[in-house]
């Protein structure tokens, strides 16, 4: 159990924790993480994602029994947050809308993709590939489409439709799967060239997302509504991967498909969901305390659930 937590789950927060002091102490400045993170979010991760689908054996990783369980899981939980922050916590409706979102969206990529190769291998990423190449359009699907409800209370119906799909298509993340699945499906195949230049830019890809995730995490403050912020982190860090693992066993899902639906849904909630809710004006702090306390605590969760996985 000890050595699970050097070996797989430290180096990952240590790469995060440089990130971070280096930016509290001045070294890395608010441009340079901003710099770095628009070079891993809207180039290199996108270029990762587009090789990974572009080279995925879609017959064997798109199992609906691995889609179904997640997505079943992260649907109930963003309910769970939803209709919590309202019931509970007596939060105006946008701010429930959020606060489901933060309860939605999991850190897949810079947390989870790191964390289950270190965990089990490159060769046992197929799982987490495929849940990331609808992970972005589900969530900002949900969230987006739930919000424009919300604020126009059933009225304004083509709006509503043209901010969900602006939104997504805006989205470097969305695209570079998008591409990779023209690719994939056509049969046009990457040039070898191509390839192995993209190869070289997607090495840099979650090395410098969690350093430059450190960065971002200085702005964040530990400040808010707690109650609502360990909510949030009891949805995400616990339930989810709960729910991934009862309905993945009820489904009969294979080990390492398995392995990656939990995994995946046991990491922090992302910083999408700051993104979310700064684009809406709401929960602002309860997103971003979220995104910095859930981080923190996934090191002994991500360990818990790392062990029952053996």
């Amino acid at each position: 159990m000890l050595q699970t937590l050097i070996e797989v789950i430290l180096p990952v927060f240590l790469v995060i924790g440089a990130g971070y002091t280096a930016t509290r102490l001045g070294y890395f400045k608010e441009a340079h993480v901003e710099g770095l993170m628009k070079f891993t979010q809207g180039f290199a991760i996108p270029c990762l994602l587009f090789l990974a689908i572009a080279h995925l054996d879609l017959s064997a990783s798109f199992d609906p029994r691995l889609l179904g369980s997640f997505y079943a899981a992260a649907a109930l939980c963003f309910t769970a947050g939803l209709f919590g922050a309202r019931l509970i916590f007596h939060r105006e409706w946008e701010d429930c809308v959020a606060i489901g979102f933060c309860c939605l969206f999991s850190n897949s990529v810079l947390l989870g993709l790191p964390i289950t190769e270190r965990a089990f291998g490159s060769e046992n990423l197929d799982g987490n590939y495929a849940i990331i190449a609808f992970h972005a359009p589900f969530c900002y699907a949900i969230g987006i489409t739930v919000m424009e409800v919300v604020r126009n209370r059933g009225n304004g119906g083509r709006r509503m439709i043209r901010s969900v799909m602006s939104a997504m298509f805006r989205n470097a993340l969305i695209l570079g799967i998008a591409l990779g699945f023209i690719v994939n499906l056509s049969g046009i195949g990457v040039p070898s060239v191509l390839d192995e230049a993209l190869g070289l830019i997607t090495r840099a890809a979650l090395p410098g997302a969690l350093f430059a995730l450190g960065g971002v995490l200085v702005k964040y403050k530990p400040e808010g509504d707690l109650r609502a912020i360990a909510y949030v982190c009891c949805i995400s860090l616990i339930l989810h991967p709960a729910l991934v693992w009862l309905f993945g066993t009820s489904a009969g899902l294979p080990q390492d498909l398995f392995r990656s639906g939990v995994l995946t849904a046991a990491m922090a909630p992302g910083f999408n969901a700051y993104i979310f809710a700064n684009m809406y004006g709401h929960a602002k702090r309860v997103a971003a305390s979220s995104v910095l306390i859930g981080t923190a605590t996934s090191i002994l969760t991500v360990w818990f659930w790392l062990t029952l996985l053996g």
